[in-house]
């Protein structure tokens, strides 16, 4: 993943360098790129190589943790995961839903020791106020 976008990101400098080289007729035609875009790039970078940092602190493979929360939730299907650190702490954090219960069971399993962090049930109105403000601190980076 990592590899891709440092090929995207080498690609668009080596565009705008040969872009930078044209004659004045090009030039006047073209746009230059916005400081938007390049702080987006920036931001998708910083954040790619944050999910990397991550990865590599993380003590418990991805599909150790994954059975730890399966098995707390007995006939449970994981409908979403990621490894994130919450109040300090890095974590997996597993969406479960359980046939015939409206909602999921939402898992936290330590990713230095494979513990149970947190089982937190979330009704479907709670589901939907949190992807609201997950949405908002996204538009907000």
């Amino acid at each position: 993943m990592f590899r891709v976008l440092a090929l995207a990101v080498a690609l668009a400098a080596t565009t705008g360098v040969a872009g930078a080289q044209a004659t004045g007729t090009y030039k006047s035609t073209v746009k230059p790129a916005s400081k938007t875009s390049t702080a987006k790039r920036r931001s998708v970078m910083k954040k790619a190589e944050s999910q990397a940092a991550l990865q590599r602190e993380a003590k418990i493979p991805e599909a150790t943790a994954r059975a730890t929360a399966l098995a707390e939730v007995p006939n449970g299907t994981v409908k979403s995961s990621e490894l994130e650190r919450e109040k300090g702490k890095l974590i997996y954090s597993y969406d479960i839903s359980v046939p015939g219960k409206t909602g999921i069971e939402e898992i936290a399993v330590n990713a230095i020791d494979g513990t149970i962090v947190s089982r937190e049930h979330e009704t479907p109105k709670m589901e939907k106020k949190e992807a609201a403000k997950e949405a908002k601190e996204k538009k907000a980076k």
